[in-house]
């Protein structure tokens, strides 16, 4: 209740400030406390990470404005009322600023004050209103953009209600800020503004009323009441200067979250920007006529700077992350810095996890969009997406142990990738036939085992113009990954990420979760079908159909569900390769081969491989032609089989082409059009 009266009697107390004299001795006390308040303002607004983080700034500004012009109201009446006793009427405050600065000469301190004011309102107030009104302008306009972001984002599954709630507010929370700081610099303005007028007011108004009302002469009149004008327009002009630099501080600053010092070091504090610096201030001194010494000294302490400077500026503490509040990217070293160990550093296994050699590392510093973090983030959301479900982060980090240009891609703590790029070139991956050779080392491309060559920078457009596909290295690095995370997604999803799963469709459908995990489908083989389902790269976002197709099957086996789930999402799965309007090409087995397999599994029984190792070489070398012949149409490798081979054949057509797509009958909707492109087996 108290806190609740100590605006409405402050703000009342100003007022009446403006109306009831009030004694010298108050005076300066409120003028000191008044300076305390703008240095106070001004350090917090130096020392906040956001703009958001001062959001109460527009209306601490405005008190702040009205205890100032509520202290010039009443030193204005002290000052002529008993301005002719001399300069002590008014306070010692404002004595001791008035004779500090004209220090008996009332032309020179008449000129610092003006100075003072121009450089408030032209450069600074003036700078910062511009700046509030087009942040203002560029937040709102933004505002329908950020909406729908996080609208999509969460029809996506990719946030949670809360979090799009808390980031819906923090958008408006935004837009608010700035619309009232855009408003707020006129406050600032209107001060300086009121600050002159004042002025004025005191100087011609003293004069009118000491030679008036107290007989003093001209030459009197002018030496008091100047002095005290000029002392209570500095003891305003002060605070109020530093009011308008804590404005421009927050209106300027980036909503990074980053501390601002830090950051100002980082940027300003690169080898690149002093070394010249030393350099033009060593050549300024050997001009002739220039303060050699002074010139030279700057340009040796300039050198020093640029040496203690790291070599490199430094990874950001934050990194690009999916969603706020969703686990970040992150970027870290090996090095241990006390030299102990805990309980995590030997247990905990991050399950995505991309390791560069120390030659990479600056791939990993750039802050462009094309850096390494920046497109694993980007990977990570359309995978997120493309899935059904959230990605976990990926750990970035450097490893000695590895090639200086050499990188590792664990998944699961099961190393899928070791292999290595070039630095400062780029790789030119052969698409076709080609007359052109290119000079360089030849490779194979990492992530499609595709015949490629690192060529020097200069050759990109002389491989370009010969149907190479060129790539930068970070590119090569983040085109692998990204196949070899969709390849293993099912890797990836555990219990707890099922478990959410459910938590977001029951929220919708709370009965047909309820009744179906753990009264049918207990949630460990649920994640089971899942993850099958997931190494078949079949997106299972659409839980929903999911859910409805596992509570109308009988059978518990795995196996058996899976393949009834893939019945049920087979539109979802053709349309990832397929438009609505096109015809599926597709690649069968010849019938008779078809019939011989299915007669042997069944003689065989459960369990036993049902194609021989022979013939599956041969019908691994078919899948890969055919393939091949598809690739060069742009279009994918489709095989559709029999419901009882589909599993066993899927096997093979992935150690073919690992992107492939296998089918079985009863996946492929009847009104789906098929082209068959070619039948594997046949004699004709």
């Amino acid at each position: 209740m108290a806190k609740s009266l100590v605006m409405p009697v402050a703000l009342v107390a100003l007022i009446l400030m403006m109306v009831v004299p009030v004694p010298p001795l108050l005076l300066d006390i409120f003028f000191t406390l008044n300076i305390v308040l703008g240095l106070a303002i001004l350090m917090a607004s130096l020392n906040t990470y956001r703009p958001l983080d001062f959001s109460s700034f527009p209306t601490v500004l405005l008190f702040a404005t009205i205890l100032r012009l509520s202290l010039n109201v009443a030193s204005a009446r002290v000052v002529l009322a008993h301005g002719h006793a001399g300069t002590d009427a008014a306070g010692q405050v404002i004595k001791a600023f008035g004779e500090f600065i004209t220090a008996g000469n009332f032309a020179i301190g008449l000129l610092v004050f003006f100075i003072l004011v121009i450089i408030n309102l032209i450069v600074i107030v003036k700078g910062t209103g511009r700046v509030s009104e087009v942040s203002a302008r560029f937040t709102l306009d933004a505002m329908p953009g950020k909406q729908m972001a996080i609208d999509a984002e969460l029809n996506a599954g990719l946030i949670t209600p809360e979090e799009g709630k808390r980031r819906r507010e923090e958008v408006t929370r935004e837009s608010d800020f700035y619309g009232s700081m855009d408003g707020a610099t006129k406050f600032v303005k209107g001060d300086a503004v009121a600050g002159l007028m004042i002025l004025g007011i005191n100087i011609i108004g003293g004069l009118i009323v000491g030679m008036i009302f107290h007989d003093l002469t001209l030459a009197k009149a002018a030496k008091v009441y100047t002095t005290l004008a000029i002392g209570d327009g500095l003891v305003a002009q002060i605070p109020s200067l530093l009011l308008s630099l804590a404005t421009a501080v927050i209106v300027t600053r980036d909503s990074s979250g980053h501390d601002l010092t830090d950051r100002m070091m980082r940027q300003l504090g690169g080898k690149r920007a002093w070394w010249p610096v030393s350099g033009i201030l060593c050549l300024f001194g050997l001009v002739p006529g220039m303060p050699t010494t002074l010139f030279v000294g700057a340009g040796m302490l300039s050198a020093l700077v640029a040496i203690k400077s790291s070599t490199g500026r430094p990874a950001d503490p934050k990194t690009p992350s999916l969603t706020e509040g969703a686990a970040e990217e992150t970027v870290e070293t090996d090095a241990d810095k006390d030299g102990q160990l805990s309980i995590e550093d030997v247990s905990s296994r991050p399950q995505l996890l991309l390791e560069v050699g120390y030659g990479l590392i600056p791939l990993l510093e750039d802050d462009s969009k094309s850096s390494l973090v920046t497109r694993i983030t980007g990977i990570r959301k359309q995978a997120s997406r493309d899935f059904g479900f959230i990605v976990p982060a990926v750990r970035i980090r450097d490893n000695l142990s590895l090639e200086p240009s050499g990188y590792r891609v664990t998944i699961g703590g099961v190393i899928l990738a070791d292999d290595k790029v070039q630095t400062g070139k780029l790789l030119a991956i052969q698409g076709g036939k080609s007359n052109v050779v290119l000079r360089g080392e030849a490779v194979k491309d990492p992530t499609f085992g595709l015949d490629a060559i690192w060529i020097e920078p200069q050759e990109r457009a002389r491989a370009q113009a010969a149907s190479y596909t060129v790539v930068d290295p970070s590119t090569v690095i983040a085109t692998h990954f990204n196949q070899l995370l969709r390849q293993n997604a099912g890797d990836l999803l555990t219990q707890d990420e099922t478990q959410a799963l459910l938590d977001h469709v029951a929220k919708s459908s709370p009965n047909l979760v309820s009744g179906l995990v753990p009264k049918v489908l207990s949630l460990s083989i649920l994640t089971r079908v899942l993850k099958l389902l997931l190494a078949d790269q079949i997106s299972i976002s659409d839980m929903h159909r999911i859910l409805e197709c596992l509570a109308s099957e009988k059978s518990r086996e795995v196996d058996e569900l899976v393949d009834a789930v893939r019945v049920a999402l087979g539109p979802l799965i053709i349309q990832r390769v397929c438009g609505p309007k096109e015809a599926l090409s597709v690649v069968t087995l010849d019938p008779g081969l078809e019939q011989i397999i299915m007669q042997n599994a069944r003689a065989a029984g459960t369990g036993a491989s049902i194609i021989e190792p022979s013939l599956g070489r041969k019908l691994v070398e078919s899948f890969q032609e055919q393939s091949r012949v598809l690739a060069e149409a742009n279009k994918p490798l489709v095989v559709v089989t029999s419901p009882m081979l589909r599993r066993d054949l899927a096997t093979l057509v992935r150690q073919a082409a690992p992107d492939a797509l296998t089918l079985s009958f009863r996946e492929v909707p009847e009104t789906k059009r098929i082209t068959v492109v070619a039948v594997i087996g046949s004699t004709e």
